[in-house]
C-alpha cells in the first residue's frame, strides 16, 4: 500500500477504513513520532492549509491538528462558528463546497447529540477535499487511533486476548458524549482485543453501535462483554479506562431532541445514584497486578479517577496517550492531505 492511496480520503470513523490501511496509519505514526524525537522535519504538506471547525472546546485535539499542521509545513485555521456565517445559518453545504476550494482538508468537531454525526456527514458529502473528525456525537476517531497507539507501546502489536476495561464514572462536569467508548468498543476489537464495558443501566451506549461492534469482535478475534458491575469489570483488567459519559442512549433520539430538557433533568437525577463509580485504590487492586490506566482527558480528578492513581508513574499512562494525539493526527493529514 501507498501512502497516495489515502490522498482525498475522509476520516470520520475507523469503521470506514480496512484493518489494512489503519496499520499503514499505525506505522506512519511511529514513523513520524520517531523523527519528531530526533528534530528531523516531515515536511509532508508545504504550503497546504486545513479548516478547523470547532462548536465545543478543546485543548488535545485543537493543539494536536495545529501543531501538527506546523511541523507538517502547513498552517491550520482555528475557526469557531462565531467567526464564521454559521451563527447566521450558512449550512455545513455551503461551508463544504466554499472552504473545499480555498485550501486541502477540513476538520470539523461537533458533538450536539443527534446534530453532530449529521453536519459531518454533509461537511464530507460537498467538500472536495478530505473531511475529518475532530469528535461528533458518535465517534471520536483520532482520539481512537491515540489510544490504540499507546497500547501497541506498552503491550506490543499483537494484543490478542488483551483485557481491556472501559467503564462509565461518575463526573460532575457536564454530560459528555457517547463518542470515546463507542470508538474504542468499535476499534480494539478489531485487533483482538477482549473488551468489558461497564455502566450503570441508565448509561448505556447506542443499541446500533454496540451492535456493530460486536460484528467488529467476531472478524477480529476479539471480544465485548457488558455488565452493571464496576468492580466485576476491574477484575483481572490489564487496562482500565474510567470515563463519564451521558445517558443518551437511554433514550430514543427523536424522543429526546423533542424533549431535551426533560431528559437533562432525568439524566442529571440518575448521575446523582452513582457517585461511588470511581477508579480508586480499592478498585485498582481488583484489576491485574500491571493495570495501566487510559483516559481521554481531561479527567473529572476525585469523581472519575482519583489523583493517587491518575499520577502514579506505575499505572497512568494519560500522558503518553494524549502526546499520541499529535503523531497520529499528523499521520492523517500526511497521508489524507
Amino acid at each position: 500500500m501507498e501512502k497516495s492511496h489515502f490522498k482525498g480520503k475522509h476520516f470520520l470513523t475507523e469503521d470506514n477504513w480496512s484493518k489494512e490501511e489503519l496499520d499503514f496509519v499505525f506505522d506512519t505514526s511511529f514513523e513520524l513520532k520517531e523523527k519528531f524525537y530526533k528534530e528531523e522535519p516531515t515536511l509532508w504538506l508545504p504550503h497546504k492549509t486545513l479548516f478547523m471547525m470547532f462548536f465545543e472546546q478543546s485543548t488535545r485535539t485543537r493543539n494536536s491538528m495545529e501543531a501538527g499542521m506546523t511541523q507538517l509545513g502547513g498552517h491550520a485555521h482555528d475557526l469557531t462558528p462565531d467567526k464564521m456565517q454559521i451563527t447566521h445559518g450558512e449550512v455545513a453545504k455551503d461551508t463544504a463546497i466554499i472552504l473545499s476550494r480555498m485550501g486541502h482538508g477540513i476538520a470539523c468537531r461537533n458533538c450536539f447529540y443527534g446534530i453532530g454525526k449529521k453536519y459531518l456527514d454533509e461537511l464530507a458529502q460537498y467538500s472536495t477535499k478530505p473531511v475529518m473528525s475532530l469528535q461528533d456525537d458518535v465517534y471520536h476517531p483520532f482520539q481512537g487511533l491515540a489510544d490504540l497507539m499507546t497500547i501497541f507501546e506498552k503491550f506490543g502489536r499483537n494484543t490478542k486476548g488483551l483485557k481491556v476495561t472501559i467503564s462509565w464514572a461518575y463526573a460532575t462536569t457536564h454530560s459528555k458524549p457517547l463518542s470515546v467508548p463507542q470508538t474504542q468498543i468499535l476499534l480494539f476489537p478489531r485487533y483482538g482485543i477482549d473488551v468489558t464495558v461497564a455502566h450503570p443501566k441508565e448509561f448505556p451506549l447506542s443499541k446500533d453501535i454496540v451492535e456493530k461492534a460486536k460484528l467488529n469482535a467476531k472478524a477480529g478475534g476479539g471480544s465485548l462483554k457488558f455488565t452493571n458491575d464496576m468492580n466485576e469489570a476491574f477484575e483481572g483488567a490489564q487496562i482500565v479506562i474510567p470515563k463519564n459519559w451521558g445517558g443518551f442512549g437511554f433514550y430514543d433520539m427523536n424522543y429526546y431532541l423533542q424533549n431535551e430538557d426533560e431528559c437533562k433533568k432525568e439524566m442529571k437525577s440518575n448521575l446523582e445514584k452513582y457517585k461511588n463509580w470511581i477508579c480508586d485504590e480499592k478498585k485498582i487492586k481488583l484489576a491485574d497486578k500491571n493495570v495501566k490506566l487510559m483516559h481521554a482527558l481531561p479527567a473529572d480528578r476525585g469523581n472519575e479517577v482519583t489523583d493517587e492513581i491518575l499520577d502514579d508513574p506505575n499505572i497512568s499512562i494519560v500522558f503518553d496517550e494524549a502526546e499520541n494525539r499529535l503523531h497520529t493526527a499528523k499521520a492523517i493529514m500526511g497521508l489524507t492531505m
